[in-house]
């Protein structure tokens, strides 16, 4: 059975679906609550299809049948009601609205993203990736526009704990790196549709020369996901003003972290020592610290002995 983060998935693929899907995929994501007790011919007949479009759907989304679906609804359902969140929450904004709604929107939409991105998660994907990244020789990131930025902040991490990573803003530049890989070596492509023709490019070039590929979607029957032999997945909300690919960066993120922290776990004492001697190099560049009032006044009465 998957991991949970099943309505998360199906918010964001509902549009990529075939239409008897998509009949289904509504009806859950209008009633979960109803789903998890419903039975499959309930379901089939609210839907407007079969029992076997159902099982098809179960089978789609990587379950063996429609118990492990109810269960996984029910699941998802009673996590969100003990941390009262709602099921639908609202992502719509309004010109005139005062902007605590917009906090609680965008707020709402954010941690509910990245709550369906942890539930969905594949450790084993990430446990694999990280083992990878930890011996690889090169490291190579590549994304573009607000997948580039989850990129570039990977590799500022990777860098800063002596991994030899890069990230490659330009198409070509990452295309001819791509091509200098070898097997041990790790490429990550990010891409929320999974349909970024370049970065696509970069991680079959990769591919070609043996280095571990990974792609970071929303999307894992997406294109990217089909270049790829490990696929993350990430879930989004949107709201008024953040469209799809816009609301992915913290989602990318979480996943990243992920993988970054489990990496400097394998590599402990490497990480610390690499902190220690990064912090003392612009340690000089820092403002000392404001002493506090009680410092301040334990220095006077030292003085005053």
């Amino acid at each position: 059975m998957p991991e949970s983060g099943l309505l998360g998935r199906l918010r964001t693929e509902l549009p990529t679906l075939p239409v008897a899907l998509q009949r289904v995929a509504e009806q859950i994501l209008i009633a979960p609550e109803e789903t998890a007790r419903a039975t499959i011919i309930d379901l089939a007949e609210r839907a407007g299809t079969s029992t076997a479009t159902v099982t098809r759907f179960c089978r789609v989304f990587g379950y063996r049948g429609y118990a492990e679906l109810r269960v996984a609804v029910a699941t998802e359902t009673g996590r969100a009601a003990q941390a009262r969140w709602d099921t639908d929450i609202d992502r719509e904004i309004g010109p005139e609205d005062p902007l605590d709604h917009l906090l609680g929107v965008i707020a709402g939409a954010d941690s509910r993203a990245i709550q369906d991105t942890a539930g969905q998660v594949d450790l084993h994907a990430v446990d694999r990736v990280a083992s990878a990244v930890a011996t690889a020789q090169r490291v190579e990131l590549f994304g573009l526009g607000s997948s580039g930025n989850a990129a570039r902040e990977m590799a500022f991490r990777l860098e800063r704990i002596r991994i030899p990573c890069w990230h490659r803003p330009d198409p070509h530049t990452a295309l001819t790196n791509a091509a200098l890989l070898a097997p041990g070596d790790v490429a990550i492509g990010l891409s929320h549709s999974g349909r970024t023709r370049e970065v696509i490019e970069v991680l079959a070039e990769a591919a070609d020369h043996g280095a571990l590929t990974v792609a970071v979607t929303s999307f894992p029957r997406s294109p990217l996901a089909e270049a790829a032999e490990v696929v993350l997945t990430t879930a989004v909300q949107e709201t008024t003003f953040r469209v799809a690919a816009l609301s992915a960066l913290h989602s990318q993120l979480l996943v990243l972290d992920l993988i970054y922290v489990a990496v400097a776990q394998r590599t402990h004492q490497r990480t610390l020592e690499a902190f220690e001697v990064t912090a003392r190099a612009v340690d000089a560049h820092r403002l000392p610290e404001e002493p506090t009032r009680a410092t301040r006044r334990r220095a006077n009465l030292t003085e005053g002995r």
